[in-house]
């Protein structure tokens, strides 16, 4: 059962377990520059808001009441990431257009090894781009369909799906108490700095600068994932233009600049899980043309904003820190 509450879809699988949960939010965030350095975590700038697609069949496109699901919207070229909570195990598969945000891999079924086609939660917090090489991700940014920008293009040579697709398949509960030993409730930090053109509404993911992130292994059996009792979720991505036309809401704010973000002096975030083994990345999504190659190829200018950020200030955050303990050091 999948239901949407305050911008947060909820996953829940009480047939499997009581604790069976899982949460799953969108966030706005600075859209690093698109100049080929590799750049620590930005802050959560706030949760995109979340509507029921059933609810808007009179203004939507006919295929997104077919797929279901919720819809956000996104101004051309802003970023998002995609925060996972919840202390019970979780497979999750992330798609874009059909395209494993892992792999490169077109719309496969199931979960799958060798190469690994999802992430686990909460041993994976967030993600926030195409795993394009261990340790580095090229940044979900959004593109309008139809202009060769987004990954799904790119890799499939066509434009018809776009959004984001979620499949999530919970722990059997066999083995979560098997593991229950080393499966601790973790309260993982949302990065949060709070304390385009009209047309198509549909927008797809392009991949966008490259940014410090791990994929992580999954250290269990495959077979301890419940993939009987999955849960399925289109997330469509609008253009924030055309929001209120669509459902009636003004639309969000213009996102923040590079300027913006350092002026108000937001920090940056570094994510270490030294338990943990981050996956080598996947060939054809190394070889994806980012926004701004793809727009020089095509003598064209998509990204504004795009110089290179000075980057002054970066929390270190690392997996599982009890914030009591005091971390021995050298001497």
């Amino acid at each position: 059962m999948i239901e949407l509450n305050h911008d947060e879809l909820t996953i829940h699988v009480p047939d499997v377990h009581q604790d069976a949960t899982l949460a799953i939010h969108f966030q706005r965030t600075l859209r690093i520059p698109d100049d080929g350095q590799a750049y620590p975590l930005p802050a959560g700038l706030g949760r995109f808001p979340l509507r029921h697609v059933d609810d808007y069949a009179r203004t939507v496109p006919a295929r997104w009441i077919e797929h279901g699901g919720v819809v956000l919207p996104m101004y051309q070229t802003e970023a998002l990431w995609i925060c996972f909570s919840g202390h019970y195990p979780f497979a999750v598969k992330v798609a874009a257009g059909k395209i494993n945000a892992v792999t490169g891999e077109e719309g496969r079924d199931g979960l799958h090894r060798d190469p690994q086609d999802y992430l686990t939660a909460p041993h994976q917090p967030w993600l926030d781009g195409y795993c394009v090489e261990r340790g580095v991700i090229r940044q979900f940014v959004a593109m309008p369909l139809g202009e060769g920008y987004t990954a799904e293009e790119q890799i499939a040579g066509h434009g018809e799906v776009g959004g984001i697709q979620i499949v999530a398949c919970p722990m059997k509960p066999e083995a979560f108490e098997r593991h229950i030993g080393r499966v601790r409730t973790t309260a993982w930090a949302v990065l949060s700095a709070t304390g385009a053109r009209l047309g198509s509404p549909d927008f797809g993911l392009a991949p966008g600068g490259r940014m410090r992130q791990e994929i992580y292994h999954d250290r269990y059996p495959l077979e301890d994932w419940d993939q009987r009792h999955r849960a399925r979720c289109f997330v469509h991505i609008a253009n924030a233009q055309q929001w209120r036309a669509i459902t009636g809401d003004a639309p969000p704010t213009a996102p923040m600049t590079a300027a913006d973000y350092r002026n108000a002096r937001i920090p940056w975030f570094d994510y270490y899980a030294a338990d943990l083994e981050a996956l080598p990345g996947a060939g054809i999504l190394s070889r994806l043309k980012s926004v701004a190659q793809m727009g020089k190829a095509k003598g064209q200018h998509p990204l504004p904003e795009n110089d290179p950020i000075q980057v002054e200030h970066v929390v270190q955050l690392r997996r599982g820190l009890n914030r009591s303990e005091v971390r021995e050091g050298a001497f």
